[in-house]
């Protein structure tokens, strides 16, 4: 294994923050990464290093993928929530972050506001990863593009994985969070386009998204004229954590974009379908579709493991081959 020399300290706050060459990159690694794991190859690149997780808001997956990646690949993990640490007392963000950093190698932050992880940031002295704020998901969606370059890129081109994502046509349908603000970062970056469909009030707001213009998205009022052509169809819950007060309202407004097997029909006859999880069955997608022979959520759930250990991997050692 070779390695260029250290570079200075890279977050991974936002999809924006890496380059589409990096993203070739990481989905290149990604792939020989998870070969070594099916093969039970040992592979401890980051061996001695430390991995502190901190979690304002409780996961399954992102825990589970981010300790056994850290692990896998030789390290060391701690896990914080705010009700066992300071960070849930008055210790300002600022403080935190000096100390956590001189004790650790990486810090992974999953919260509620982008703002917070930004200050985090700038006091760190080690690489921070959003493993989610309510503005962006970007380990999700490095996650989810792995998953499509798997089935749909063409063997023979591992040297260029990001060649099968241009031209094509991602189609959102649901809330207007931060898994549709970090498809759209995504579609400009790496030149594909995603259609969005979400129910009135529920829109993504451009801004926040930090677009640059609108050549890589259109907006459909109708979900099923969002999925006419799609090569991807993905959703998410109607109801993210932090806003389980609007829940029954979001039910009412939400009815009519439940992606089933009318909306299937719309996309491409190969269509992928994937959804991050928890998927709530006849909610935001019918059993149809999630258990059926389109989904690949199983398959885009386990890539978290392997996309987030590659990226640990860049952040902490550049550009690895081997």
């Amino acid at each position: 294994m070779s390695l260029t020399s250290a570079a200075p300290v890279r977050h991974y706050l936002q999809f924006t923050d890496l380059s589409a060459d990096e993203y070739a990159h990481l989905f290149a690694r990604a792939a020989e990464i998870k070969r070594k794991f099916k093969a039970y190859e040992k592979y401890h690149p980051l061996a001695d290093r430390t991995l502190a997780m901190i979690f304002e808001k409780a996961s399954t997956r992102t825990r589970v993928s981010f300790e056994a990646g850290m692990y896998q690949l030789g390290g060391s993990v701690v896990h914080l929530t705010t009700g066992d640490s300071q960070l849930g007392r008055a210790e300002p963000i600022e403080d935190s972050a000096r100390v956590i950093s001189r004790m650790t190698d990486l810090v992974m932050i999953r919260t509620y506001g982008q703002d917070k992880i930004e200050r985090f940031a700038a006091h760190s002295r080690v690489p921070i990863i959003n493993g989610l704020t309510n503005e962006f998901h970007p380990c999700q969606i490095l996650a989810d593009l792995f998953t499509y370059i798997e089935h749909r890129g063409s063997r023979g081109t591992e040297g260029k994985p990001l060649d099968c994502l241009q031209g094509k046509v991602v189609a959102w349908v649901g809330d207007g969070n931060n898994m549709a603000n970090t498809w759209l970062q995504a579609a400009e970056l790496l030149g594909f386009t995603v259609h969005l469909s979400t129910p009135s009030g529920y829109e993504v707001d451009p801004v926040v998204a930090g677009l640059r213009g609108t050549a890589n998205y259109k907006i459909f009022a109708d979900p099923h004229e969002a999925c006419r052509g799609a090569d991807l169809v993905t959703t998410d819950v109607w109801t993210s954590m932090g806003y389980e007060a609007e829940n029954e309202a979001r039910k009412q407004a939400f009815a009519n974009w439940c992606v089933d097997e009318d909306m299937m029909r719309m996309a491409k006859p190969d269509a992928l379908f994937m959804h991050c999880l928890p998927a709530h069955r006849g909610e935001e997608v019918s059993a149809e579709v999630i258990d059926g022979p389109q989904s690949v959520v199983w398959d885009e759930a386990e890539n978290r493991l392997h996309a987030q250990k590659a990226l640990m991997e860049f952040l902490l050692l550049g550009r690895v081959q081997s």
